[in-house]
């Protein structure tokens, strides 16, 4: 039997092999009855004759789906298994029980239904069909696990044949929360969120989403860096193919014209936002600004321990709840898809998103500090707060 340990806050959580396969056995989901089944009146009023009714008056007027059914308040999550978690390419049956896990989260933390949807196809024609064909089903779509650059595609044509929220939660619910904590820790470091000089190490789903949402609201100074080194408009492989995305990012960050690798990029740089594999060098950190800003967020090992960071750093985050600072997805995309189908808005679009990045950081303003810039993933006050300011966001 093997153990893991992990530690949340300041209790150790001993967990085992058995514990955690009992939990999952039979799977983590299930569907209740909103309406009593206790006699034939029930019945009647349920199911036939009374549903008939509700058929016959839905037929009449479409727009009746929308209050008389689920499917407007469904969120599907969808996957094909391609980038699941840090255990790569698994395929749709092993991602299940992680996508079974997302939709629990969206009904406890953004009180919303929700079912897994893993699709045993590859192809983005494919994945595209199935769910425009889908569509009279469920009322949003949460893009999950997709690996890059096929997710990018897949977001952008799904937005546009899709008459629905849709969000690659990989992709902008990490950049969502890594906004929050940024404007947070510039604040502590007593820096604009303008100017600082931001690194982004990992130029795949997560990193260019955050390099576009820190774009968008104004930090003009963002340089990213792949497995080549820094993402540069001049480099080969990259003119070689000019209309990836990751070639177009390279017209839009590095205004310094940055080359080379790590250590280049990061001399005199205040921020280092890790969401890749690659471990970043304890030299590297000394290049960077005192007070500089580290999220090192790849999971379940960071690029660089926070105990080796904080020797150099002002503020440190990671992915992980047993170190401060746990930048979470959960604190962005549960209130994100409420606040829009509270308001009923057709996509989800880059105001709503730092509306929710905003929401986020404000709660925890008040306790401000280098150990608090984000509110736990377990304050009741977060989703509400994201789905106020997405709602309103809409309606502006």
């Amino acid at each position: 039997m093997s153990i893991e340990t992990i530690a949340t806050d300041n209790d150790a959580l001993v967990l085992t092999e058995e514990e955690i396969f009992a939990a999952h056995e039979g799977g983590k989901l299930t569907i209740s009855s909103t309406v009593p089944l206790n006699n034939k009146r029930d019945l009647s009023i349920a199911y036939t004759p009374g549903v008939a009714q509700v058929s016959r008056a839905i037929h009449a007027n479409p727009e009746l789906a929308r209050t008389h059914t689920w499917a407007e308040r469904l969120v599907v999550v969808v996957s094909d298994g391609t980038a699941v978690l840090g255990l790569g390419n698994i395929g749709p049956s092993a991602s299940l029980p992680v996508m079974e896990g997302k939709s629990a989260l969206f009904k406890s933390f953004g009180d919303l239904d929700s079912i897994p949807l893993v699709l045993n196809t590859t192809n983005v024609d494919e994945i595209i069909e199935t769910l425009v064909r889908l569509r009279p089903s469920f009322g949003a779509v949460n893009l999950e696990d997709i690996s890059a650059p096929r997710c990018f595609e897949l977001e952008e044509r799904l937005i546009e044949a899709l008459d629905c929220p849709v969000m690659h939660d990989d992709q902008h619910g990490t950049a969502v929360v890594v906004l929050a904590a940024l404007t947070n820790a510039a604040k502590v470091t007593q820096r604009e969120l303008a100017g600082l000089k931001v690194v982004v190490s990992g130029a795949g789903a997560a990193g260019i989403a955050i390099a576009e949402i820190l774009l968008a609201v104004g930090i003009k100074d963002v340089i990213l860096l792949d497995s080549k080194g820094v993402v540069n408009a001049d480099r080969a492989d990259l003119a070689a193919d000019p209309g990836s995305v990751k070639a177009r990012m390279a017209q839009r960050t590095n205004p310094r014209g940055i080359t080379g690798g790590p250590g280049e990029g990061l001399t005199g740089a205040d921020v280092f936002v890790g969401v890749s594999s690659s471990k970043l060098d304890e030299e590297h950190l000394k290049l960077m600004n005192d007070q500089s800003i580290v999220f090192a967020l790849s999971n379940p090992d960071p690029e660089v321990l926070p105990e080796v960071a904080q020797k150099y750093a002002a503020v440190v985050a990671t992915g992980r709840s047993d170190f401060p600072n746990q930048i979470n997805n959960v604190l962005a995309f549960p209130g994100i898809f409420r606040g829009a189908l509270d308001a009923k808005a057709r996509r989800i679009t880059p105001a709503m998103k730092i509306a929710a990045a905003n929401a986020i950081a404000e709660l925890a303003a008040e306790d401000l500090s280098a150990d608090y810039i984000v509110p736990s993933p377990l304050d009741a006050r977060v989703a509400p707060a994201v789905t106020a300011a997405v709602a309103a966001a809409v309606a502006e």
